[in-house]
């Protein structure tokens, strides 16, 4: 059924794109050609044709709200998992600036710890001056540097894996001659201008969207874009549309929202992925519901960290120190509480 019912999607597709009027002229050229050109309203019996749309929409309001509730389901557990990545990631960053913080910085010296440690450096040049003399001929300096070099013979080689790879453009994407792409975790965006002398309509093109392809071009020419995807996609996520008439806009929902794309299609140049810059998690870019929610775990995920109680364990413990000052003549030095 369903792919019957998406048989002429494409064809009624271009004539939706065709009524400026949107579906209120799009459904009064429907029941006009059945007027003229069929005998729906005159060749059944009295009230047969109503009834018919009566039950043909009754039936698919029912479906299209069904695949509301479904989506909004879909939609409220990934705002979840959302969150709870937001959270991880600014936890991370979070004890990646407590590491900073903990680390050594400079600090002023008094005059008298200033020659201590001047004349503590002093000593440990002449103790080294004292065992090279017994050895002049070798030398000292050479032995030293191999262990920095294998270390940059290393870094030569991760180089060298990486060499010929593409660097990323600002959206974490790639600018190729025909389009540009971007990314973020969880989307991609896709831009495709058209060098066309008149303004593009939904049928003057091709965009063929699958969960692993994608096509993209001009009617009667060569796609622009026809290959496999680097990684699936959810179609019934994914959109485009025309932009200024020159140029198709793509917009493409990650499955895998945890992971970089190093190209748009196999077709397409290598991406260096560890040149690519993510995002900042911006608690004011989330609505107030998934802030709170994120804002709340990064608070329990800290105190947990420094062994305090969480926001839940702190909560306990102000109702219980409440209702032991309320109760003085009560002992709680035996009392245990978990």
């Amino acid at each position: 059924m369903g792919d019957d019912e998406e048989k002429y999607d494409g064809m009624l597709l271009v004539m939706a794109q065709q009524h400026e009027g949107g579906v209120q002229e799009l459904v009064n050229t429907f029941f006009s050609f059945l007027r003229r050109k069929t005998d729906f309203f005159t060749g059944g019996d009295t009230g047969a044709p109503e009834k018919l749309v009566k039950e043909a929409f009754a039936h698919h309001s029912r479906l299209a709200l069904k695949a509301n509730k479904d989506k909004q389901a879909k939609q409220e557990k990934e705002k979840k998992e959302k969150a709870e990545r937001a959270a991880k990631l600014a936890e991370e960053e979070a004890k990646k600036r407590q590491v900073a913080e903990d680390e050594p910085r400079i600090k002023e010296l008094t005059d008298e710890e200033a020659e201590r440690l001047q004349n503590e450096i002093d000593q440990k040049k002449v103790d080294k001056k004292e065992k090279e003399v017994p050895k002049p001929s070798s030398p000292p300096a050479e032995k030293p540097k191999e262990k920095p070099e294998k270390g940059s013979d290393s870094e030569e080689e991760e180089d060298e894996k990486d060499k010929g790879k593409m660097k990323p453009n600002a959206g974490n994407g790639a600018d190729l001659p025909n389009y540009r792409w971007t990314q973020s975790l969880s989307e991609v965006d896709i831009v495709v201008p058209f060098d066309v002398k008149f303004r593009l309509k939904g049928r003057d093109v091709v965009v063929d969207m699958q969960r692993r392809t994608l096509k993209v071009g001009l009617k009667g020419h060569p796609p622009v874009i026809d290959a496999q995807l680097c990684n699936e996609v959810k179609v019934e996520e994914s959109s485009w549309l025309i932009d200024d008439g020159k140029v198709v806009t793509i917009h493409l929902e990650k499955i895998n929202k945890m992971e970089w794309w190093n190209k748009l299609v196999t077709t397409d140049p290598e991406l260096n992925t560890k040149k690519i810059c993510p995002e900042n998690s911006k608690l004011s870019d989330l609505d107030l519901e998934t802030r709170s929610m994120v804002e709340k775990m990064m608070y329990d995920q800290r105190q947990k960290s420094m062994g305090l109680p969480t926001s839940e364990e702190q909560k306990k413990q102000d109702i219980l120190k409440k209702f032991m000052e309320q109760h003085p003549e009560m002992d709680f030095s035996k009392a245990k509480f978990s």
